[in-house]
């Protein structure tokens, strides 16, 4: 289960597609969506290195083929109760905008589900109230099969001015 996704085996081409290729996983009972592209690869979650100091949603740091990646508990993130390290908990590498640069950041989720296609036709506007999350997160809300997918927008939740911010107040 070491890299069960690339985001380079995709292509460039997905992002000109009419429909949005995303990783489709379980967070604390409700299924979310990142898109394809901003994803690295897929790990079993591991032992962790704690760093003192930081928010609780940042459950330490991984040794990934020798670059140093924080990992984001990301129920906490969204003010859940913290991720129970089961056999399907993953960490999934994502790649974040930080100004000019870009970021690799581990997010540890309850189970990854599958990459699904989703038509843009089938995308809804982020809902303005009754979500249980910031909708500055959110990207759109995804119709699958009669439910909704949220449709997470990495850049704002994994914010490194907001992590900086949060950690600064605490």
């Amino acid at each position: 289960m070491n890299a069960l996704t690339n985001a380079e085996a995709v292509g460039e081409a997905a992002a000109e597609t009419e429909a949005d290729q995303l990783l489709t996983f379980m967070l604390a009972g409700e299924v979310y969506a990142i898109g394809i592209l901003r994803i690295k690869e897929i790990i079993e979650c591991g032992i962790l290195t704690e760093v003192p100091m930081m928010p609780d949603f940042i459950r330490g740091v991984i040794n990934l083929r020798g670059t140093v990646v924080p990992v984001v508990d990301l129920a906490l993130r969204f003010e859940k109760p913290a991720t129970k390290v089961g056999r399907r908990t993953c960490i999934v590498i994502v790649e974040v905008a930080n100004g000019q640069d870009t970021e690799v950041i581990g997010v540890m989720v309850d189970a990854v589900n599958e990459v699904l296609e989703i038509p843009l036709s089938e995308i809804e506007a982020a809902p303005t109230f009754g979500t249980r999350i910031r909708t500055d997160f959110i990207r759109g809300m995804g119709k699958v099969a009669g439910r909704f997918v949220i449709l997470l927008d990495m850049d704002r939740v994994l914010s490194l001015r907001d992590i900086a911010d949060f950690a600064a107040a605490s």
